[in-house]
């Protein structure tokens, strides 16, 4: 499977008129332009395929260039290739050749199916149907979870030099109901989820102004379970570097069908709440967050 010709094809950067507030919001897992011979060599069908997309997620927060903010999204899928992991979270079980010994085959993540190169789709469902060759998923990597990663460093990079600091934003969907490789299978989902690493990865106030701005909008919050933030919460979550970061775990069922994968009628309203989520973020950041 060739490499894409041109970032263009994998990600986008939606910038706003003017970067106005010192925050970076990023949809690593919204994408589905599936690759062709992806498809074609999946036991899947393409529905079965997107079940592990944070389906829409890029939509509901398409209001960040708006108040100022610039946002990036994946193009490609994260059944395909999974950006929120180590760039070389590899299951040996899925190749006939050997690994690198710099992959880590030992992870959590790896060991659920779900590494850089997942194995299964969210239900537990079998993505492939033979064994891969490392050059085709080296190329996978190089071509699409580099170049993801290379443009969300120069956000926050851009971002923390412009301003003193950055807030990044990690935004994600989770399904309703535990699935068969959660923490939680079985069990109905709050309405979010905001992991920060308990508390290593971002200013407290930060998580704070998030929870309550979500509850004065009458959803009901947890913190950090069952998710405490992924590889791009941990990997640029650095306050002491001056770089905070936030995930925000959204459920599926206050803004989509899980069955059909369709946006449902409330979408534009609690798009229009997350409106006022980066509102509100954006002036805490620049009010409280910045550099004395």
């Amino acid at each position: 499977m060739s490499q894409p010709c041109d970032t263009a094809s994998i990600l986008e950067v939606i910038r706003p008129a003017r970067h106005s507030v010192p925050l970076v919001f990023a949809s690593p897992h919204s994408g589905s332009a599936y690759p062709d011979e992806f498809v074609q060599g999946s036991n899947l069908d393409p529905l079965s395929l997107r079940r592990s997309e944070d389906s829409f997620v890029d939509q509901l927060f398409a209001t960040a260039h708006a108040n100022g903010a610039p946002l990036l999204r994946a193009l490609f899928p994260r059944a395909f290739c999974d950006p929120n992991r180590e760039p070389y979270e590899l299951d040996p079980a899925m190749f006939e050749d050997d690994l690198p010994a710099f992959a880590n085959t030992r992870s959590p993540r790896v060991a659920a199916g779900l590494g850089t190169i997942a194995r299964v789709v969210a239900n537990g469902a079998e993505i492939y149907g033979g064994k891969l060759r490392y050059a085709e998923i080296s190329s996978r990597i190089n071509g699409y979870y580099k170049p993801y990663h290379a443009a969300l460093r120069a956000l926050v990079d851009e971002t923390r030099d412009a301003f003193g600091f950055c807030v990044l934003v990690d935004c994600h969907s989770m399904p309703s109901i535990g699935g068969p490789m959660d923490k939680d299978p079985g069990e109905s989902r709050v309405d979010f989820v905001l992991g920060d690493c308990f508390g290593t990865a971002c200013a407290p106030a930060i998580t704070d102004t998030a929870e309550r701005c979500l509850t004065g909008l009458g959803y009901v919050v947890t913190r950090n379970d069952p998710y405490a933030g992924g590889f791009t919460t941990r990997h640029y979550g650095r306050p002491a570097d001056r770089v905070h970061a936030l995930q925000i775990e959204i459920n599926r069922a206050l803004y989509m069908n899980e069955e059909t994968i369709r946006p449902s009628a409330d979408m534009p309203t609690l798009a229009s709440n997350l409106g006022q989520l980066v509102d509100v973020l954006g002036r805490l950041a620049g009010r409280d967050l910045a550099p004395r």
